[in-house]
This record gives structure tokens, C-alpha cells and sequence, in this order.
């Protein structure tokens, strides 16, 4: 054996692991037989057009819902066999951002942001208004702890948002069109917060989007979704997908004008 040998890298081992996922609402399947990964670190976006299934992944892989066949283990435990308590132990580990903020209206920032720490931990006050007021500053909104979400533009809202999702340094981030409705201005900046968040916190982030400027600006990888298909039709990085997929639904998803 070469001395060098103990130095030889090896499959890193997933955060995510989805294996054969198969979702059907009624007689409809939405997705079949779905396999993917996400890695330590790593940003991936989940794409594709309408109706394709974007949204309902997301929601068995944060275990909303349960598929009716296939295995999601996130950080190496089976969410659709866990016991409840097994399933809240992950859920600390996971940060989420849904489409619509889904703050609190009658909430201002600070009590909607430090909610999951009074709920999950058993931190002191102080140590929690500390950690509020510095996720708030991390998300450009430091002196907005007295607003109520109403008096926010959409931008603010959803940075509102992603500062109540990593209140408690989550190890994984989901993301769902987190630049939807947003001006390009206002979306680029979005996009430059995650990034800050994912290299200065190391999270693993999955985001679901459509927005083709989103998906250059973040994404390290990307899987696109086909309605017709009902699961994934390519995969890589969205400059590869775009430059030398052979398949004409992903050339016409990257070649569309963007949004």
C-alpha cells in the first residue's frame, strides 16, 4: 500500500438522498420513480417548467408530505419511517423558505424571527434577542425588529423570511422561488444574499425556481424536472445544460427569454 493511498478521496456521502421517489395525488402522478442527491455544501436548484413537479418535491423532501413510494433520508435518517420525535431532531436541522414568506402578519420581525428559538431551544431571552438582531443584520433589515410584515415591501419580506429560516444555523436551507415576483434589481440582490449565506455558513441549500437569471447567479448544480416525463430529464451545471444538452426541452427551457 503507497503511503498515499489513506489520502484517496471517496464518495461523499449525502445530506439528501431521495431513491425512487413516486408521488401520486388521486389517479394523478405528479412525480415517478425520482433519484437524486444533495451534498455537504452544496447549492442545487430545482427547475422546470409549470405543473412540473418543482414544488411537490420539495414538500416530501421537507416531509409536508409523504410519497407513496420511495425513501428520503436527510442526514442519513429515513424521514418516511421516523418517529415523530426522530422527525423533529431533523426538523431542527432544516431552515425553509416557502414561496409566500409565510410570516406572521400580526408579528413583527423580531417575534417572528425568534419564535423557532423559543420554541426549540431553551436559550436565555437575552441570547435570543442577540441571535435575532444579528440574523436581521446578516439580512440587511438591522433596525427593522419593530415592523409588522405588511409594512415591507416583497423583497424585505422575503428577507425576512430567510432570516427566521436560519435563526437556528439549520444545517440544510429550502428555498421555494425565492425570487418570484421580485424585480431584477431586487432578485439579484436576493441571489447574492444566498450565496453570502452559503459560503459564510456553509449551509447545503436546495432551491426550486424557474427564474433563468436565479439559476446562473446560484446555482452549483441543477436538475431539471419534465411534466411529461414526470421526473428528471437532465442534470449538471445550468452553463453545461444550456451550451450541450442534446434534448430539445432542455434547450428550449434555457433558451426561453427569462421571466
Amino acid at each position: 500500500m503507497h503511503e498515499t493511498d489513506q489520502f484517496l478521496t471517496t464518495p461523499q456521502t449525502p445530506v439528501i438522498k431521495v431513491e425512487s421517489l413516486t408521488v401520486r395525488y388521486g389517479e394523478n402522478t405528479i412525480l415517478d420513480n425520482v433519484s437524486l442527491e444533495v451534498f455537504k455544501g452544496e447549492i442545487l436548484v430545482i427547475a422546470g417548467g409549470s405543473g412540473c413537479g418543482k414544488s411537490t418535491l420539495l414538500k416530501q423532501i421537507i416531509g409536508l408530505e409523504k410519497p407513496l413510494a420511495g425513501k428520503i433520508w436527510i442526514d442519513g435518517v429515513d424521514i418516511t419511517e421516523a418517529e415523530d420525535e426522530q422527525f423533529e431532531e431533523i426538523r431542527k436541522k432544516m431552515g425553509v423558505l416557502f414561496q409566500s414568506s409565510a410570516l406572521f402578519g400580526s408579528m413583527t420581525l423580531s417575534e417572528n424571527i425568534i419564535l423557532p428559538l423559543m420554541t426549540f431551544t431553551d436559550l436565555p431571552p437575552e441570547t435570543i434577542a442577540l441571535i435575532m438582531k444579528m440574523k436581521l443584520g446578516m439580512v440587511g433589515l438591522a433596525g427593522y425588529e419593530n415592523h409588522f410584515p405588511d409594512e415591507l415591501s416583497g423583497g424585505m419580506k422575503k428577507r425576512a423570511g430567510i432570516a427566521r429560516a436560519i435563526a437556528m444555523d439549520p444545517q440544510i436551507l429550502f428555498l421555494d422561488e425565492p425570487s418570484a415576483s421580485l424585480d431584477p434589481v431586487t432578485a439579484a440582490g436576493l441571489d447574492h444574499l444566498i450565496l453570502n449565506i452559503n459560503h459564510g455558513m456553509g449551509t447545503t441549500m436546495m432551491i426550486v425556481t424557474h427564474e433563468l437569471q436565479s439559476i446562473f447567479n446560484v446555482a452549483q448544480r441543477i436538475i431539471l424536472l419534465d411534466k411529461s416525463q414526470k421526473g428528471i430529464i437532465a442534470e449538471g451545471s445550468p452553463l453545461e445544460l444550456k451550451e450541450h444538452s442534446t434534448d430539445p426541452r432542455v434547450r428550449n427551457f434555457f433558451n426561453r427569454k427569462a421571466a
